[in-house]
């Protein structure tokens, strides 16, 4: 390709048409993307760029932002300046120039409120960070942030997840990018579960951002009919721990949500919020609940403030879980939950407890749905 010549540039000064401004603008910024130019053609080339951002056609400016916006050489002033143009102009450099910082983002997102198209662009970076995912939550279009969403080289930080949660919990167009992150907070997860359809339910289990018996548990207590599941594999001590004090903070660490939970097989989350309503570390509760013979369980379930009369049950369930290890075949978990649950309800029926008529009914139903030893083994 030619390179800049002086004929260009006296060419732009007898014949400054429209057409040929257009012309010498896409000719000199391409020319500038190949990094052929020496330090002196450089230098006069975004000379140039800086006449040419102010020049009052359109398309001018368009063709140097449209060649521009990839490359890193780019001045500063001149990307950011091409950056608050008109759309047409704006919107390349927006979404791919990575000469733009933070603090430009964030400015443009503030100056430009409404447009749509701009924040768009900007959601759609191949780097988004959280001071700029922030501030387009904060204005909350629907469009955008259905970009922001699915844009996995966006981060997003809680407190901005908890607010799209808030504005478009139930809006299935931000929904589904949301359970299609790589990353998805446990608490974020744990408030869409009743959000959401059934089979993106399914997704936020498969894709690991919570564990089914949670999913559970939250489904019962919201008094939908909970599909059967026990704890997924492979979930951070971190995670539980995290969900927990969310519920907690929420006020919805019961005591009938810690039993289904144990009874579910769930012993993790079980040691997890004993720990956090006993104000315990998890290490001592583990070591309490399992080693330390027959009074550690109860002194920090009494610590805990859980009803009395469930004790006997969940120290029946611990019991199931200390001698059961999976064994792989089919159904091992269906199988276990039946047993810790058939062993929780002789526990009462042999003591003659008192047990919550709930708690009986959920326990005799996930029997009930809960395939027997025998029908297992066809």
């Amino acid at each position: 390709m030619p390179r800049i010549t002086k004929e260009d540039l006296s060419k732009l000064v007898q014949d400054p048409s429209g057409q040929n401004r257009s012309d010498t603008a896409e000719k000199i910024s391409r020319e500038f993307t190949t990094e052929t130019l020496t330090d002196s053609e450089r230098v006069l080339a975004e000379d140039i760029f800086r006449l040419m951002i102010r020049d009052a056609e359109v398309r001018v400016r368009k063709a140097l932002a449209k060649n521009l916006a990839q490359t890193p050489l780019v001045p500063h002033d001149v990307a950011a300046t091409l950056a608050r143009d008109v759309d047409e102009v704006a919107l390349p450099v927006l979404e791919f120039s990575e000469v733009l910082n933070d603090d430009d983002l964030v400015d443009i997102i503030g100056d430009n409120a409404d447009s749509v198209e701009k924040q768009r662009a900007i959601a759609s970076r191949a780097h988004v960070s959280e001071v700029v995912s922030a501030t387009l939550v904060d204005i909350g279009h629907e469009d955008v942030m259905v970009d922001l969403m699915s844009n996995q080289g966006a981060e997003i930080s809680e407190v901005s997840l908890q607010k799209v949660v808030d504005d478009f919990g139930d809006n299935e167009r931000i929904q589904k990018p949301m359970i299609e992150r790589n990353h998805l907070p446990i608490t974020i997860a744990e408030r869409m579960v009743t959000l959401v359809s059934e089979r993106m339910r399914s997704q936020l289990i498969s894709r690991g951002h919570i564990p089914e018996g949670i999913v559970n548990a939250v489904m019962t207590q919201s008094q939908e009919s909970a599909t059967i599941g026990l704890l997924g594999d492979g979930v951070e001590d971190r995670d539980v721990e995290l969900l927990v004090e969310h519920l907690h903070s929420n006020n919805r660490l019961t005591s009938g949500l810690i039993l289904r939970a144990l009874c579910m097989g769930d012993v993790s989350f079980f040691e997890a919020a004993l720990a956090r309503r006993a104000g315990v570390s998890l290490i001592n509760t583990r070591i309490l609940i399992h080693d330390s013979g027959p009074f550690g369980l109860e002194a920090i379930y009494n610590k805990a403030g859980l009803p009395e009369h469930f004790f006997p049950g969940v120290r029946a369930a611990i019991e199931v879980a200390r001698e059961t290890s999976f064994d792989g075949e089919e159904h091992d978990k269906e199988r276990y939950s039946r047993r810790m649950i058939e062993r929780v309800l002789t526990q009462y029926g042999d003591l003659g407890v008192e047990f919550d008529s709930d708690d009986v009914d959920y326990l005799m139903g996930r029997m009930l749905q809960l395939p027997g030893e025998r029908a297992m083994h066809h």
